[in-house]
């Protein structure tokens, strides 16, 4: 049996890091792990109980009342987002969370629980996880990483037509200006930014389809584990 494999991708805000995780995983056997999701689902917890920042930088035992956890849906194709037992997942895609999950990402406290949960979810190995600092925090020594990123025009897009799809409210300029707020603010904050690895891949998917992307990760992923 090969060995399994560590696979870390990170990049900009809404280039499809979670579609490309999930295709990978499911070719795999590999568990996929949505860091994003994640911190959307700390950022609704703190919202739903009227906690601040602040409050939480004071008191970072506040955070151990937040349980994380993700499964599988009956239909076996997708990993839902559970907070404290409940299915959050699309609670947490909403615009409010959207325009608040990046100030939370850069609390160090709640970047520091998060990240301590992280490394114990892909502590047996057969992981992909996506995020912002999968390959240069929480798992460095990633077999394989790759570092994503479009056109904020085509990932507004992308994004826009993804919440229309599952019948959210949408507004293309909301978005466009959101996706450009979370890159300033996911590559200047001071703990666990947005960087490229030095040994990361980068995978520019903006004149990409789904499959062409997938094909092109899955040959990576296949490669690095038959040279194991």
């Amino acid at each position: 049996m090969a060995e399994k494999i560590i696979i870390a991708i990170d990049g900009h805000s809404s280039c499809g890091k979670g579609t490309l995780a999930r295709q990978v995983a499911r070719a795999l056997g590999y568990i996929f792990i949505d860091s994003g999701a994640m911190y959307r689902a700390v950022t609704l917890y703190l919202i739903r109980n009227q906690i601040s920042l602040e409050e939480v930088e004071a008191d970072p035992s506040i955070l151990q009342n937040i349980r994380i956890t993700f499964e599988m849906n009956p239909e076996g194709d997708f990993y839902n987002t559970h907070l404290n037992g409940e299915n959050v997942e699309s609670l947490i895609r909403n615009m409010e969370i959207s325009k608040r999950v990046s100030e939370v990402s850069k609390v160090r406290v709640i970047r520091e629980f998060l990240v301590h949960q992280q490394q114990e979810l892909g502590k047996n190995k057969g992981v992909v996880m996506d995020g912002r600092d999968i390959g240069t925090v929480v798992f460095p020594n990633a077999e394989l990483k790759i570092f994503m990123t479009a056109q904020p025009e085509v990932r507004a897009k992308r994004r826009y037509l993804e919440m229309l799809g599952k019948g959210l409210t949408a507004d293309y300029d909301e978005i466009l200006a959101n996706i450009l707020e979370r890159d300033r603010i996911d590559s200047t904050r001071e703990y666990g930014p947005l960087t490229h690895a030095k040994d990361a891949i980068t995978l520019d998917n903006t004149d990409m389809t789904r499959e062409q992307q997938a094909s092109l990760a899955i040959g990576w992923a296949k490669g690095v584990i038959m040279s194991r």
